[in-house]
């Protein structure tokens, strides 16, 4: 018996170093110099500061537009990404005044923790003060507000239609929007924090019901499914952000595909890893996709007639979705064997030069201390068009310090708990 163990002991530690080398990108594979990322994490820390310098302690920068700088309440659903972004820039650095800088931002933020009017609490709390219980180790300072904002967060769901609800009120029944998808994380990490299963059910069980519901044939999906609340039927596939209901918004896009990467992450069920695959499918295949992966605000854009009244602004493009989906296919590339991982690696490179370069990053002091230029936030409610966006910066400066980590030798995601 002794032997047979020792013999099944082999094989385990085999597979699981197989598993390992294919579930991390060999350094060698890299083609961005140390110096390259080095050099704009460290041009995104002064301008981040140059920000900074523009605030009161109380405002939550979203975006700067005409010469001015725009700040939402705390309540907004970007409210989480500028605290985010100054603790990413500190991983990176060390540099203690960007820590100093987002915990001055965490006090207007926490009271979110009771928020149970809006499904975007993973945005609100998890890039902000889930990051900071990651590099602070002070589980005092960040438990009890992470794991009061995840039941605000569940209190949205419902068992019929099996999902977390997006919005209140009309014209919806009981919404659901693909951006819902990038809330689950945030779950899955109080599950593990708490050790109660049920914020990992809910997660596993939106998913599940988004996959069936949210996706056409050729796995771009809707942005928003209108669900019957009573008996879970769905009502209507819509779009609110895109330029028409069976178009293909891009940012909503790069949402699933960031999403069901993480779902793989979360769960080791393949079913999510071949759906991120098909996602990333459709989205780096698509032939509207321009040459330097930054994609229109709408895969579709280019059908929009020329009486449409967004055709004037049909050929925007949005950083925002690049910078989301670089970072996702960072990881995704670690999940996926041979060329197929090499491909997702490389385009995701291809996307951080591109945003690095002078097109889409600001020069120093500029574009109102925003690290990105040229976001689309939503053209149909003619807001945030063609400006700087404090999620923009946050993903793209995420993919950075994903990218650093992986020059490091390092593993491309790191977790409050693994």
């Amino acid at each position: 018996m002794k032997k047979y163990n020792l013999i099944f002991g082999f094989i385990f530690i085999f597979l699981s170093a197989s598993f390992n080398m294919h579930a991390q990108t060999k350094k060698n594979d890299l083609t961005l110099s140390k110096t390259f990322i080095n050099q704009n994490l460290a041009d995104a820390t002064l301008q981040i500061k140059y920000l900074d310098s523009q605030l009161k302690p109380e405002d939550i920068p979203t975006t700067y537009k005409d010469g001015k700088h725009v700040n939402w309440e705390s309540s907004w659903w970007c409210s989480g990404f500028y605290p985010g972004t100054l603790l990413y820039l500190y991983e990176a650095s060390n540099d203690k005044a960007l820590l100093d800088m987002a915990k001055v931002k965490l006090k207007y933020l926490e009271k979110e923790k009771y928020n149970k009017g809006t499904h975007d609490l993973g945005f609100m709390l998890f890039c902000s003060f889930g990051n900071a219980w990651r590099l602070t180790d002070d589980s005092s300072a960040y438990k009890e507000v992470l794991t009061t904002g995840a039941e605000s967060l569940a209190s949205r769901f419902k068992p019929i239609p099996a999902t977390i609800r997006s919005w209140d009120g009309k014209p919806w029944n009981y919404p659901v929007i693909i951006d819902n998808m990038m809330n689950l994380e945030f779950l899955f990490q109080v599950s593990k924090i708490t050790g109660n299963p049920k914020y990992k059910h809910i997660a596993v069980t939106h998913a599940n019901t988004t996959t069936k519901n949210a996706f056409r044939p050729d796995f771009s999906s809707y942005h928003v499914v209108d669900y019957n609340a009573e008996d879970g039927t769905v009502i209507a596939k819509k779009t609110a952000q895109g330029a028409f209901d069976e178009s293909a918004w891009a940012r909503g896009q790069a949402w699933g595909l960031y999403g069901y990467t993480v779902m793989y992450r979360e769960t080791k069920d393949k079913k999510y890893l071949e759906q991120a695959k098909n996602i990333a499918s459709f989205y780096l295949n698509h032939p509207n996709l321009p040459e330097d992966l930054v994609p229109y605000w709408d895969f579709d854009q280019n059908k929009l007639a020329s009486d449409n009244k967004y055709y004037s602004k049909k050929d925007l493009r949005d950083a925002s979705a690049a910078a989301i989906a670089a970072s996702a296919l960072l990881e995704l590339a670690q999940y996926s064997k041979g060329k197929e991982g090499k491909s997702y690696l490389a385009k995701a490179e291809k996307m951080i030069q591109t945003l690095s370069s002078n097109e889409y990053k600001a020069a120093s002091k500029e574009n109102g201390g925003y690290i990105l230029q040229h976001s689309v936030g939503s053209i149909p409610h003619n807001t945030e068009i063609d400006v700087p966006l404090t999620y923009a910066d946050y993903y793209y400066v995420e993919a950075l310090v994903r990218y650093k980590r992986l020059l490091d030798g390092e593993k491309v995601i790191k977790s409050i708990i693994d």
